[in-house]
């Protein structure tokens, strides 16, 4: 198969293709997530900076 006699070699391979694939489908839904509280979290960080002065 390939000229890649050991099979273990083979599933490597597949595991870090398979993973890298797992990662791209993770990061597109997930996409923007969180995004509806940014917002929120500046008028936050805006009233902390307030704060410190």
């Amino acid at each position: 198969m390939f000229g890649i006699p050991d099979l273990t070699i083979v599933a490597v391979y597949l595991l870090c293709i398979s993973s890298a694939l797992l990662c791209a489908v993770y990061g597109l839904v997930n996409w923007n997530k969180g995004g509806e509280l940014e917002s929120q979290q500046i008028e936050e960080e805006a009233e902390w900076e307030l704060g410190e002065h």
